[in-house]
């Protein structure tokens, strides 16, 4: 039997905000709200351990040094990737340089609390 990925979490030194941004980049809604402050967000109607992984964004946060050895690398479903880009970019997301040399087919960006996250070339189909 194999595993399946459920809940990807980030910690946030300001869950709400977090959770606001990605709800927009991803079109999720908030689903659950804890009282230690984090929350879950997803597909409209999705639930914890359902066919899609949720984001539980969750309070506190220490101080990174460098580079995350995870981020989300993001598709474009009804828009070209510049046109997502130049939204991505309206919703707070700013340039990030890791190192690419600027050939590549993709973007770099970091979301309000300078998580990183890529912008893919391909526009694939929503689900």
């Amino acid at each position: 039997m194999a595993c399946r990925i459920t809940e990807i979490f980030i910690d946030a030194q300001n869950p709400g905000r977090l959770a606001a941004f990605w709800c927009e980049v991803l079109g999720y809604v908030e689903l659950d709200r804890e009282a230690d402050g984090s929350i879950q967000i997803g597909p409209p109607g999705a639930e914890a351990g359902g066919a899609l992984p949720t984001v539980v964004i969750g309070a506190g946060r220490d101080p990174r040094p460098g580079k995350l050895p995870v981020h989300f690398d993001l598709n474009a479903t009804d828009r070209d990737q510049e046109a997502e880009l130049a939204r991505l970019l309206a919703l707070g997301a700013v340039p990030a340089d890791v190192g690419q040399s600027g050939d590549e087919s993709w973007h770099v960006l970091a979301d309000p609390e300078g998580n990183e996250f890529c912008l893919l070339r391909a526009r694939v189909k929503p689900v």
